[in-house]
């Protein structure tokens, strides 16, 4: 047995658990986890708040599951035993990725309920019977509306990232799953905030919770250094292009899903292989753009506040705020994209002459102190500083079919736009030249343009965050 069994079965997890996580690599239970698990694994109705990253997932995980094997029940035909409730569906199926391998272990079945696919594949599994649903609230609603799904067996009910649940205006429809829960089920709660909206659901539904504040959302990891660039408008691609070129994941926030659209476009024509991410992709494309993300096809992915909770890739080196955030809650949210785990992260944020009262608020309010650096272009030194690494750009960028599903219209047979597009023709639109970050010509077998120097970020594989 090793030290990391020992860790997490000294908290209560059982040891067949506690060895699957140890397989993955999973050896010290985080703060969250140490918190939480002796009282959930005893049973007790549980509110736990912890920012993104935190280890959430699997300090709900684990009691759900321990729980359901030590009843030893079968599964029944549309009554689950358990569900788990988050705000997007890129988060209903990372969760139920670290889910598998320990209802599996268990002998347990799980799986997913979200909008934006045929129902079909998930009617037939609740027919058949099924221990776990890790869903979307609105897609859950149909299905039990239906008649395909009765939470009147509920022995389990978590709510992951309830406040985003909140910001989302999904708290009256999970009111109703709620209610149809029985009283005497075990309830846990997590969220990185815990505000009003979260206190009305708190009162109404658990019984005598233990609270437990691992970590606050308004107090950024110690890992984390956020810094501003105060530059022109003309200069926002350049810059970009020369932070994204660097080694190592970067994510890039902008506002609206054009906004993220046309910069992935635009970041591919410059040869940063991108991907965006937003809510006019369908579900299709989501999965496909993560995937490239994921697997290191695509180094950059450029998303809108869709992707600031729950989208977990490990390694990601860098986050840029393109465009600043409405309000603080939102910085803090897409700034926990990195520094995850522990791991040390890089948090930027461009500001032009108009946005500076509002970005000097939204720190301030963040309780963030950032070093602001004013940049007058891609040649500035700064950048290879906050960057460091060659620069490699690919012509062409990457291609990735995404394609769009407007209201009201049936998705079109033949994908549809997801990037720069064309072969590339390896010029034009590098970093300029200056502090080891010139532009060259291309070269190499692929025609990779290359530029600058010093050691890299260093991009390791992208495994399931916690």
């Amino acid at each position: 047995m090793t030290f990391a069994d020992q860790a997490f079965i000294g908290l209560g997890v059982p040891a067949r658990l506690s060895e699957i996580l140890a397989q993955q690599g999973i050896t010290t239970p985080t703060p969250i986890q140490a918190a939480t698990l002796p009282d959930s694994l005893a049973g007790r109705d549980v509110l736990g708040r912890g920012r993104t990253g935190s280890g959430k997932t699997y300090a709900f995980l684990l009691p759900m599951v321990a729980r359901l094997d030590a009843a030893k029940l079968p599964a029944m035909p549309r009554r689950p035993r358990a569900i788990i409730l988050a705000p997007t569906r890129e988060l209903v199926g990372q969760i139920h990725a670290s889910l598998k391998p320990l209802a599996e272990a268990a002998g347990l079945t799980a799986i997913t309920v979200f909008g934006g696919v045929g129902q079909g594949p998930q009617v037939t599994a609740l027919k058949r019977g099924v221990d776990i649903v890790v869903a979307a609230p609105g897609r859950l609603e149909d299905l039990i509306g239906q008649g395909h799904c009765d939470l009147g067996a509920v022995e389990v009910t978590v709510l992951d990232e309830a406040d985003h649940m909140a910001d989302l205006g999904f708290l009256p429809g999970v009111k109703r799953l709620l209610d149809r829960t029985p009283r005497t089920g075990q309830r846990l709660l997590f969220s990185a905030t815990l505000d009003n909206a979260i206190d009305v659901l708190v009162k109404r539904y658990l019984t005598n919770p233990v609270t437990h504040q691992a970590d606050s959302a308004q107090s950024p990891v110690a890992a984390m250094s956020h810094h501003v660039l105060h530059l022109d408008r003309e200069h926002r691609l350049p810059v970009l292009v020369h932070l994204t070129s660097a080694p190592g994941r970067t994510v890039v926030f902008t506002r609206t899903k054009h906004g993220a659209k046309a910069l992935a476009r635009q970041l591919n024509k410059q040869g940063v292989p991108s991907v965006e991410l937003h809510g006019n992709l369908s579900q299709g494309a989501r999965t496909r753009n993560l995937d490239a993300f994921h697997s290191g096809k695509a180094s950059t992915l450029v998303a809108t506040d869709i992707a600031a909770r729950g989208i977990h890739v490990d390694d990601v080196a860098l986050v840029v705020h393109a465009d600043p955030p409405v309000e603080h809650k939102a910085y803090l949210h897409r700034s926990g994209r990195t520094a995850r785990a522990g791991a040390a992260g890089t948090v930027i944020t461009l500001m032009t002459d108009d946005q500076v009262r509002d970005v000097r608020s939204l720190t301030r309010q963040a309780g963030i102190k950032a070093v602001t650096t004013k940049v007058a272009g891609p040649d500035h030194p700064v950048l290879a500083e906050l960057a460091p690494g060659e620069r490699t750009l690919v012509p062409g960028g990457l291609v990735v079919a995404a394609p769009v599903q407007q209201a009201g219209r049936k998705p079109a047979r033949k994908p549809q736009g997801g990037g720069s597009g064309g072969r590339g023709r390896g010029q034009g639109g590098g970093p300029s030249s200056g502090s080891g970050a010139g532009s060259g010509n291309g070269s190499g077998a692929r025609g990779r343009r290359r530029s600058g120097g010093g050691r890299g970020r260093g991009r390791a594989a992208a495994t399931a965050s916690r």
